[in-house]
Parts: structure tokens; sequence; C-alpha cells
């Protein structure tokens, strides 16, 4: 059963800014002839690094909410230009929102277990999918949602 990765999306309000802050970046890449490789760095690499890569994700926290989620496809270690171990955490471009839940802050990442990973709002959820996402932020914080 896959595992997953919960993380603070920092400096992102929405996930329309997420798509567009991933959508420029590959832009970007494409231009400088690089890799069109959707990286996220962290510091520590996961040690259940299989566990992860057998169908797990990583689910962006906005704004206090779990909010999205990117397909995790592979983790690289690598060491810095300072000799510091870093982790390259490899995601599908595609960003799929999930039923939001409430979220406190935390530093690095956590791990989070298939069971408690949060439902896509696929097409059995289209009506809460297509409200604005300040509003089912707000219906999630009133505990209507």
């Amino acid at each position: 059963m896959a595992l997953h990765l919960i993380k603070l999306c920092v400096g992102v309000d929405t996930i329309g800014e997420l798509e567009a802050w991933i959508l420029e970046k590959r832009r970007r890449l494409s231009k400088d002839g690089s890799a069109q490789e959707h990286v996220h760095v962290t510091r520590m690499a996961p040690k259940r690094a299989d566990e992860l890569l057998d169908g797990g994700s990583l689910y962006w926290v906005i704004r206090g909410q779990l909010a999205c989620r990117q397909r995790l496809t592979a983790i690289r270690t690598f060491t810095d230009g300072e000799g510091i171990g870093r982790c390259r955490l490899v995601l599908h471009p595609e960003v799929t929102p999930v039923s939001p839940r409430p979220c406190r802050p935390f530093q690095g990442w956590r791990y989070l277990g298939h069971a408690d990973a949060p439902a896509d709002l696929g097409d059995s959820a289209a009506s809460i999918r297509a409200l604005p996402e300040t509003m089912r932020r707000e219906l999630v914080e009133l505990g209507l949602l």
C-alpha cells in the first residue's frame, strides 16, 4: 500500500498559484534546454522511499489546509555545492485537488499513510470541485465541508 508525504507549500495561496508556478518553471527549463522535470528539493531524504514510490504522492498544505497532491515519480539524493546532503523529490507536474482538511504548520515533511490521505476531488465530487477554492476553504473552516 502506498505511503505519502505532506509538505507546506510556502508562498502560495491557492492551487491555481501552484499550478501557474509549475507551468512557469517548466517553461523556463524548456527555454534553457534543460529537462522539464519538476522537482522539489528538501534537506532530508525519506527513509521509506520504496513505499513512497509505490504509488505515493506529495500532499501540499496551502494556507493551513491539505489542498492538493502531486504524484511522486522519483527520489534522488545528492550533495550540494556546500557539501550538504539534500534530496530531490521528482513530481508529476499534474496537480490533483483533494478534499480539503485543516492541517497545522510543521517543519520539513511528514509521512501520511494511505488510509489517512484525503480523497481526490474527482468526478464524484464535481459540485465541490466547481466551487471557488476560497469558498471551499471557508466551508472547511466552518465545518460544513
